[in-house]
């Protein structure tokens, strides 16, 4: 009778967490862009302990996707290019901007974003201030539905 040979303690078969991937992601930006995405990534998580992390859009040429906080639906993606790292919105044109952080894409119905470049300052108050307005969008739009439905799906 064959038997299967169990992993050891040592070996792991469990896919790494979101939060792994983001940690990987950080790593290996060894330069001025894994420092602020992990400054932001804190920001973002002290400014709304329930916040969910995933990882989303992971394929041959990004193998640890894009960073996704999402509190009842996205709140925003963290995405890394040679030049800047850029924070995006779902939801940002709804969302109102005071200290003026929006400096992307503001030209959408629906997405708004913050290009951060190298020696940029980030007002982690304001920063904080915008994450929680938009947790605080979508927990009211999904307040707002009465229980048990969900938004239809074209053509059906």
């Amino acid at each position: 009778m064959m038997t299967k040979n169990k992993p050891t303690p040592t070996q792991s078969t469990a896919t790494p967490s979101p939060s792994q991937l983001i940690d990987a992601k950080i790593e290996a930006l060894d330069d001025w862009r894994g420092a602020m995405l992990a400054r932001v990534r804190s920001v973002i998580k002290k400014a709304d302990p329930e916040i969910v992390e995933e990882v989303k859009w992971r394929k041959p040429s990004n193998p640890n996707g894009v960073p996704v906080w999402e509190h009842t639906g996205i709140i925003c993606t963290g995405e890394t290019y040679k030049d800047k790292v850029k924070l995006t919105f779902a939801k940002g044109a709804s969302l109102n901007d005071p200290s003026g952080l929006f400096n992307a894409s503001l030209e959408g119905n629906a997405r708004r974003a913050i290009d951060i470049h190298e020696g940029d300052k980030i007002d982690e108050k304001a920063l904080r201030a915008l994450i929680r307005a938009a947790v605080a969008l979508n927990t009211s739009h999904a307040n707002s539905r009465p229980a048990g439905t969900q938004k239809k799906k074209k053509g059906v």
